[in-house]
């Protein structure tokens, strides 16, 4: 299968799971500490596409290439991480709500690139890739909590944010 994608929609396509990963992120209220869990456990799940979708043409032209040179495997994520803050700087966000709108627009705007660019199977898998780093997140760490101790696996404010993303995506999440 050939690609038929622009590199500014490539980008929109490689940036928007992280994307709604940090905005999971942000709507919690986990503190510092959770917030850097998060974090990671976003990173980690976006990277888990390469593994996870093997077969997914998409996913694996828009991610590290494992078997790539790493220097430029690291260029390329660097590309893509300073296209998606030039793009939120050109959206004027400056704010958790600016910021989440946003990536719900992002989200819209990739539902129409994959309805009209991509086989069924393929956007499937990519919508099933980015709602899991969004519920990966959520379930990093403990919202309320004190040095992880009391506070909800899972808030109100990640079970709304969730929701939207179900709702933009077509699809249910397992945490539901």
């Amino acid at each position: 299968m050939s690609l038929n994608y622009t590199e500014e929609e490539l980008n929109l396509l490689a940036n928007t799971p992280q994307l709604l990963g940090a905005t999971m992120a942000f709507a919690g209220s986990s503190g510092l500490f959770g917030t850097g869990k998060e974090m990671f456990t976003n990173a980690k799940s976006v990277l888990a596409g390469i593994k996870d979708y093997p077969n997914n043409a998409l996913i694996q032209a828009i991610l590290p290439n494992v078997q790539g040179v790493a220097a430029d495997e690291v260029a390329k994520m660097k590309k893509i991480r300073d296209w998606g803050t030039a793009r939120m700087k050109a959206k004027d966000v400056d704010s958790a709500d600016k910021f989440q709108e946003a990536a719900l627009a992002d989200c819209k705007e990739v539902m129409a690139l994959l309805a009209t660019k991509s086989s069924a199977q393929e956007a499937d898998e990519y919508k099933q890739w980015a709602l899991s780093v969004a519920e990966k997140v959520a379930m990093a760490t403990s919202e309320g909590s004190f040095l992880g101790f009391g506070g909800e696996q899972f808030s109100a404010n990640e079970k709304l944010l969730l929701s939207q993303i179900e709702t933009v995506l077509g699809i249910k999440s397992t945490l539901a």
